[in-house]
């Protein structure tokens, strides 16, 4: 990580007064005085500023029961950010890597890490997100092998890659798919002729909602947990 953006995550500086000091001289780093806010520090290096030890904070890596009313948003719009839930340190900082809609529930990974984000963002990467999903009217007959095929969308230029599909009951399904297309959970099953009347997000990747935690809690995610997305 940059040197500035370092400061101002482990400090109260702001981007800019990091900027400042840095060039000021008012900082070293293992003793030598670094002027140049791109530097890139080792992990276990030791940053001192205007001499005192900066206690360095590493990245962060959380997640959140998303109840329903709440937006993926960092700021307050026609509802209330989920960030109103979460009570850190420097949360504008934060983001959240995969959204839901404000009336979507369950598993939101939240971090300041852009590139752990862009691993379970990116298309390319062929993330699996499992959803239980409630439906309107009995799931037709042929639903699983549908859903196989990949899914044609209306606007769409390419059908929706093969996603699976597990069968509860006639209006309760489990779905796992590897894309994040707009809306793409409600629009597949309209693409069917139903209606998705509840959506609840379970797992991204190897990491599964945390059962002990209610709608609106949140946890920071395991070492075991962080390194599972690759």
């Amino acid at each position: 990580m940059r040197l500035d953006k370092t400061i101002c995550e482990s400090t109260t500086l702001t981007r800019s007064q990091a900027k400042k000091v840095i060039s000021q001289g008012r900082i070293t780093c293992d003793d030598k005085i670094i002027r140049s806010c791109a530097f890139k520090p080792r992990k276990d290096a030791v940053i001192v500023f205007d001499g005192k030890t900066i206690a360095i904070r590493g990245p962060r890596y959380m997640m959140l029961n998303k109840p329903e009313n709440f937006i993926c948003s960092n700021v307050d719009e026609q509802l209330p950010s989920l960030f109103n839930l979460v009570d850190v340190d420097k949360k504008e900082l934060l983001f959240i890597a995969g959204r839901l809609d404000a009336d979507t529930t369950g598993l939101t990974l939240i971090t300041d890490d852009g590139k752990w984000s862009h691993k379970i963002t990116s298309p390319r990467n062929k993330c699996i997100k499992r959803y239980r999903v409630g439906l309107d009217a009995p799931i037709c007959e042929d639903a699983v092998a549908l859903f196989k095929a990949g899914i044609q969308l209306k606007s769409e230029n390419q059908p929706c890659l093969p996603a699976e599909l597990n069968i509860l009951s006639s209006t309760e399904v489990i779905l796992s798919i590897s894309e994040g297309k707009y809306h793409q959970v409600k629009r597949m099953f309209g693409a069917i002729g139903n209606v998705v009347i509840e959506l609840h997000r379970e797992k991204i990747g190897d990491i599964e909602l945390d059962n002990t935690l209610a709608l609106g809690e949140w946890r920071y995610l395991t070492d075991k947990e962080v390194s599972s997305i690759k």
